[in-house]
């Protein structure tokens, strides 16, 4: 087959690609990812993967076995800890990506890049600049999510596509392509994110090859491997019939004793099926837009302007601007000059780019973001920022990226032949715009000595008795505690039910099922050595299965409605509550609290914010530290039990011994930043307690220590630039 010559006289199919040097390259990127590797967990959902992995449990919808399986694997090794080992995971999978973009780079490069050396120059720096974008480093330093994993399946399939386009009828081209089939199916396993880069491929094949679509024994292996690429599946109804402590989803039948018959039951299919199409996050159809277009691609455009230079307090909003439109303009040279002279790779490489940010953008149909338009008052917004969502885009754009300096450079260089290497050797300064990613991101995208999340679930689960139930509200109340508990083993005899998922079927009976351990008095706080209690002999729920399952998605009520149990009689105003009526959730906390009242401490986390107003247990509450205890009477105050208007009376001794053995405040000002603004609330709660436990103090006489107290919040808040809490007091 005769071959298309550069200017060079090189064959347009790279003799050897250059694999000991992309080692090499992946080697570098991991040991910077292992530079600034979180030492533990993290916020969201680094510690419900990190648990999953440990106890190879099923995290949320659609469940990720492979990662689960990978993490497993990953946790065994005698090296850290298991966070650590987690973390570095996704630390390898990241590198793994960089070395492949790096292979990518240097065969597009070779059609117009007459000398070697130039062409590793200009690959090594698409390897650099696709791992140091915000997205790709913050994730690959912490195992936050399973996009890292998504991401190296994601560079091998490109990898083995630009191969076959580069022979579409060579010895080893059907094989690759089973192989992709296999490796695309394997991926979904990982995650639905696997399925990325079919459409690509299949463009390429078209394009390259349309009368392989005609091939039926081929397309009927293809399909045989993409089915058998999804078999890890098959793990979560084996595991979930166990019952582990992480079974989120419940994807089995077996509810009661493990069989065949259940196993291959149609109660288990169901579940399955539904765990792994995410039924449970009910998203609208995609003609129902949960936000403008405009403002979905704005979405994307803010995100992609942090991959260069995440300005986290906006005090760079300038530079961070000039930085993204120079990278978004070197990314369109990049893909027109790709185009121009490497039509082939470029049939799977230009589509892969339009998957992953305009398809990728309108399926995803994202309300605005959670630091998207602060001006815009009250919008519905995403409970966080979903700049991982669109990692893929921004590695793959940073390939295009470095192309485009590439192609600049050959401008710069004037034609240079491949005698005369001077005028590429002084031109060559230009990759240097390659590192601002390095500069501009290690700070924000580092998550090295950060231990403020593992501190936070410590401090938490010791503010409450032994053997107390804890309601918690959502990911960061409630993640770190599944972490400290089943990774660590701190303070497992506490029953943490976090409301978001009490709304499901299957949570609640999970929670039945919990076995309590026992208090570990010996290793739990010092405020509570020698406390008398019990282990209780009873579940937390007092009704049978068939009861939990009938209680309502909701009752119609926008009226305050009594709740009453023994002494206390609350009024439960719907109005506060997040969807103004009472909802499953809701309904079931209210349970709890019939349940469990007088037999055994019942908690709610101060992060739920109003929640022990809205269900109307303000005088029947005593904050202790970070978590507010319901009594079974009318709370009275006394010389050390404070009424607080808006809170609830304050544990005064406790609050105070409590406070002094927290870890998460030194954690927070050590750190001295908090870029994720969502999350921002916890290091806040830190600053309030302070305020509130100072004010109290100050009130007392006890001046000084009362000003100790309140400099530490001041260096909280500082730290976490949450001053304005100051302000409002």
């Amino acid at each position: 087959m005769a071959l298309k010559t550069n200017g060079a006289g090189e064959s347009h199919r790279m003799r050897a690609p250059s694999y000991a040097i992309s080692a090499i390259v992946g080697a570098g990127v991991l040991s910077l990812y292992l530079t600034t590797l979180a030492p533990t967990t993290a916020m969201w959902d680094a510690s419900e993967y990190i648990t999953a992995a440990f106890t190879l449990g099923i995290p949320h919808p659609p469940g990720n076995p492979l990662f689960v399986l990978l993490g497993r694997v990953a946790s065994l090794f005698p090296v850290g800890s298991v966070a650590v080992r987690v973390n570095a995971l996704a630390a390898i999978c990241s590198a793994i990506s960089a070395s492949i973009w790096f292979l990518v780079a240097e065969r597009v490069l070779i059609a117009w890049s007459p000398l070697r050396w130039t062409r590793i120059a200009a690959a090594v720096t698409a390897a650099v600049l696709g791992a140091t974008t915000f997205t790709v480093w913050n994730q690959s330093v912490v195992n936050e999510k399973v996009y890292t994993v998504s991401l190296a399946f994601f560079a091998v399939v490109s990898w083995l596509t630009v191969l076959w386009c580069d022979d579409p009828d060579g010895r080893y081209a059907d094989k690759l392509l089973v192989l992709i089939a296999y490796l695309i199916g394997l991926g979904y396993s990982n995650h639905p994110a696997g399925f990325l880069v079919a459409p690509a491929v299949a463009v390429a094949v078209i394009a390259r090859r349309p009368r392989t679509l005609l091939r039926g024994r081929l397309l009927l292996a293809g399909l045989l491997a993409l089915v058998f690429g999804l078999t890890p599946f098959a793990v979560e109804p084996i595991r979930a019939a166990w019952h582990p402590a992480l079974n989120e989803g419940e994807p089995t039948g077996c509810t009661e004793h493990i069989g065949f018959s259940c196993t291959f039951s149609q109660t288990t299919r169901t579940r399955l099926m539904a765990n792994i199409n995410r039924d449970q996050y009910g998203k609208p159809d995609l003609m129902l837009r949960q936000a403008p277009i405009g403002a979905q691609f704005g979405m994307w455009w803010l995100y992609f302007k942090w991959q260069w230079l995440r300005d986290g307090h906006r005090s760079q909003s300038g530079l961070q601007l000039v930085l993204a439109l120079v990278f978004f303009g070197l990314g369109i040279i990049g893909g027109a000059t790709h185009w121009r002279y490497e039509r082939a790779s470029f049939w799977f490489f230009g589509p892969l780019v339009v998957t992953v940010t305009i398809a990728l953008v309108y399926y995803m149909n994202f309300k605005y973001g959670a630091s998207q338009d602060p001006g815009l008052g009250g919008v519905a917004r995403e409970v966080r920022d979903r700049d991982y969502f669109y990692l893929w885009s921004y590695s793959t754009w940073s390939v295009w990226a470095a192309l485009g300096l590439a192609a600049l450079w050959r401008v710069l260089a004037k034609g240079a032949a491949e005698g005369e290497p001077r005028r590429w050797l002084t031109s060559s300064p230009i990759l240097l715009l390659g590192l601002v990613p390095l500069a501009g991101n290690w700070r924000d995208a580092s998550r090295a000595n950060e231990t403020a999340t593992r501190e936070w679930a410590h401090d938490l689960l010791n503010s409450v008795e032994p053997y107390a139930v804890l309601i918690t509200l959502g990911d960061n109340d409630t993640f770190p505690l599944w972490y400290a508990q089943e990774v660590e083993g701190v303070r497992r005899d506490v029953t943490v039910a976090v409301t978001s998922l009490l709304n499901t079927d299957w949570y609640p009976r999970g929670l039945k099922r919990r076995s309590i351990a026992a208090y570990d008095a010996v290793h739990g706080p010092a405020v509570y050595r020698g406390y008398a209690a019990s282990a209780p002999t009873t579940p937390v729920f007092a009704i049978d299965d068939a009861q939990l399952d009938a209680i309502p998605e909701y009752v119609e009520v926008r009226t305050p409605q009594i709740f009453q149990q023994g002494t206390l009689r609350a009024v439960v105003n719907p109005q506060l509550l997040e969807y103004g009526v009472p909802t499953r959730g809701d309904l079931m906390v209210l349970q709890l609290l019939k349940d469990n009242l007088g037999r055994r401490p019942v908690y709610i986390a101060r992060t739920s914010g109003q929640y022990v107003q809205a269900l109307g247990l303000e005088p029947y509450s005593l904050v202790q530290g970070l978590a507010s205890e319901v009594m079974p009477t009318v709370v009275a105050s006394s010389a050390d039990t404070i009424l607080v208007e808006g809170i609830g009376h304050l544990d005064l001794p406790r609050t105070r011994a409590l406070w002094d053995a927290y870890g998460a405040p030194a954690a927070i000002i050590r750190r001295g930043d908090w870029v994720d603004r969502p999350s921002v609330g916890i290091p806040t709660l830190y600053a309030a307690t302070a305020l509130l436990l100072g004010e109290v103090l100050a009130n007392r006489g006890e001046v000084s220590e009362a000003d100790r107290i309140r400099r530490k919040a001041l260096d909280i808040a500082e730290a976490s630039r949450t001053t304005d809490l100051f302000v409002r007091r």
